[in-house]
């Protein structure tokens, strides 16, 4: 059998010898440099890198925090703004809705993508507050610049995770309605634990709803869809606004967003689901 080669002139580190505990040493530290640049911020005064740090139990996820590239106009958003409409969602206080949106009923989106389908309907209905929540840094920037150019004072912008945020940080009954439009629809089937909308999920969402809050749910992607219909429908605390039990047409204060127009054009078919809360 011939031997293993080796590098000339280097000895192989055996395992307790000083070499090879000072190499684990440096492997060491390198994890901890990286594990500390993946908890700080990218930008300081804005959304922290892991805002609930390690204080609240881990869990399947239903989203992917992207780290993408920030423009430089993004960055300027988060730099200025994040101190006066962003919050972190760290789980360790009860946001004041009232006080943090001037008395305007609330509907709490969850995903906002870039933000301009949020930034419209801000606009279209300043008698009404969102607490748009996602983890997408380049998107909060680019929703904290449209509502800035849009001059609206009506939108907050969340960073993190939002079950934690409706678990930890809203008093019951706070909301006033709930968006969810074009989740990830997970399409393999052993992630479809992973998706957003579960019946526990609603068991959680109906305790922060008030009596007659809407729940707006949109999707091309059709066994999510069907999904939608299927646990909302199931959910003895949710009705259906249609009398068919079937889908929505798409409400008019729904912007056609660009993402959403590809899909019409590739040919899917979107389907919106929307309930009330009994």
């Amino acid at each position: 059998m011939n031997p293993t080669p080796e590098t000339p002139g280097l000895a192989p580190e055996t395992p307790g010898t000083p070499d090879a505990d000072d190499a684990a040493a440096r492997r060491a530290a390198s994890f901890e440099r990286q594990r500390r640049l993946r908890q700080e911020p990218r930008f300081p005064g804005g959304p922290a890198a892991d805002p609930a740090g390690s204080h609240h139990e881990r869990r399947i996820r239903s989203f992917q925090p992207r780290r993408s590239r920030v423009t430089t106009g993004q960055e300027d958003a988060l730099q200025r703004l994040w101190p006066t409409w962003g919050l972190d969602i760290d789980g360790r206080s009860v946001l004041d809705l009232p006080t943090l949106f001037d008395g305007l009923p609330v509907v709490l989106e969850i995903g906002f993508g870039m933000g301009e389908a949020t930034a419209q309907m801000a606009a279209d209905d300043p008698t009404t507050g969102i607490l748009a929540v996602d983890v997408h840094t380049p998107g909060q920037g680019n929703l904290l610049g449209l509502a800035e150019r849009a001059g609206v004072s009506n939108v907050r912008v969340a960073n993190g995770d939002a079950i934690i945020l409706l678990r930890e940080m809203l008093e019951p009954a706070a909301l006033d309605g709930l968006r969810v439009f074009f989740p990830d629809p997970w399409p393999k089937k052993r992630h479809h634990k992973r998706r957003l909308i579960q019946p526990e999920f609603l068991d959680l969402v109906a305790q922060r709803l008030r009596p007659g809050a809407v729940v707006h749910c949109a999707t091309d992607w059709e066994p999510y869809a069907e999904q939608m219909l299927d646990v909302l429908t199931a959910h003895p605390l949710y009705e259906n606004t249609q009398a068919d039990g079937g889908y929505a047409p798409r409400p008019a204060f729904r912007p056609l967003t660009r993402f959403e127009g590809q899909g019409l054009d590739k040919g899917h078919v979107v389907h919106d689901v929307l309930f009330t809360r009994r």
